[in-house]
């Protein structure tokens, strides 16, 4: 993939600029050309690192910094130093997870594969300037676009990494793919956490995880005591479900080469048993359907059965991110599978060793 029309620029910040509290999502293009880190000074000098708007429709992490910070911290010191980072200014201004010419901002992290270098060199720039603050935990704020629960998702099984996730929700995903996230990025050198806040615009969203980033700010350090097993649902992703490229498809009773099922967000976190319906298939010379495993392969066939003109999955599954969005679709995926894990016979959980001194890395120019 050749370079980028135009080069990302990254500004750092010391202090909220005039203004920018006052501005919804879509209106902070005219302030933060592009990926912007902000360093607020609290009591506690070890901060907290939080990402809002990697992907510009997913709002709710903006509206929670916004209301946090108007609230009494803009007369009050913060409890603790707070970084945060905003992402994809440019697509929030269009309501889009990203711009037709961008690649997706959460897959150019350290450790993905990504192959533009206008973004992954930016990237490692910002994420050693993460490294250097050595934050407390990281945690990174997104919605989804069909309905899901509250959930919050973590990379590794640790005791302290479940601990942060608990005092979200008690549904806690771990995933190792797609490489190239934040949370995936951060998690070895510290406790890291993807939110996950339903969809964009939902008040009860923005109260959830401005509470949560608030109960954060005011911890003094994450327990490594092991999490009661009653307080973390814990599910691993295991597979990444497309829909094929060369297919037109839609959802209800509609004209194309795949008809899903109306409704099918309805599935999201529900335990499918083997032979539930997802849609219909009116072209029958390619599979409609793609799953990838964490390590790549194609497992298809051991998810998906395509016959007698019938989408219905093989064995019971439990999907997670199922959208209607077909732009969503087309730029990441249509869900990812996932089954229930035993967190408390990961050793990881009980045998905790230190995390590494967060030290950079990389050689990038500043």
């Amino acid at each position: 993939m050749s370079a980028s029309p135009r080069q990302p620029k990254f500004t750092e910040l010391d202090h909220v600029p005039d203004g920018l509290l006052e501005c919804e999502a879509t209106a902070l293009y005219q302030h933060l050309p592009g990926p912007t880190l902000i360093h607020l000074r609290g009591r506690i000098e070890r901060p907290l690192l939080v990402s809002v708007l990697q992907h510009g429709n997913e709002t709710t992490g903006w509206e929670a910094i916004r209301r946090l910070l108007k609230s009494h911290y803009q007369h009050d010191a913060l409890p603790r130093s707070l970084l945060i980072f905003i992402g994809n200014t440019r697509a929030a201004k269009q309501r889009l997870r990203r711009l037709d010419y961008q690649p997706d901002f959460n897959r150019c992290w350290p450790g993905g594969n990504e192959t533009d270098r206008a973004y992954t060199s930016v990237f490692r720039r910002i994420h050693d300037r993460f490294l250097e603050h050595r934050p407390l935990a990281c945690i990174d704020i997104h919605n989804n676009t069909g309905l899901n629960p509250h959930y919050a998702a973590v990379n590794r099984i640790r005791s302290d990494y479940l601990r942060l996730a608990s005092m979200f929700a008690s549904k806690v995903a771990y995933f190792t793919i797609p490489m190239g996230t934040l949370s995936h990025s951060m998690s070895e050198f510290c406790p890291s956490l993807t939110l996950e806040c339903g969809q964009a615009g939902e008040t009860h969203g923005t109260d959830h995880s401005m509470a949560y980033l608030e109960s954060c700010l005011h911890l003094e350090e994450i327990s490594l005591q092991p999490v009661d097993a009653d307080a973390v649902h814990l599910f691993h992703m295991v597979a990444t479900v497309t829909v094929n490229e060369d297919l037109l498809f839609g959802f209800g009773n509609v004209p194309t080469e795949v008809a899903f099922r109306e409704g099918l967000d309805l599935y999201n976190f529900k335990e499918l048993p083997e032979g539930t319906p997802w849609g219909t298939i009116n072209k029958q010379d390619m599979a409609p359907l793609i799953a990838t495993d964490t390590d790549g392969r194609n497992v298809t066939d051991t998810y998906f059965d395509f016959s007698e003109g019938r989408v219905r999955n093989r064995r019971e599954v439990m999907p997670s991110m199922l959208t209607l969005d077909r732009r969503v679709i087309q730029q990441d995926c249509l869900c990812y599978l996932m089954e229930r894990i035993h967190f408390e016979d990961n050793e990881e959980v009980t045998t905790v060793n230190p995390l590494p001194e967060a030290i950079p890395r990389s050689d990038s120019p500043g």
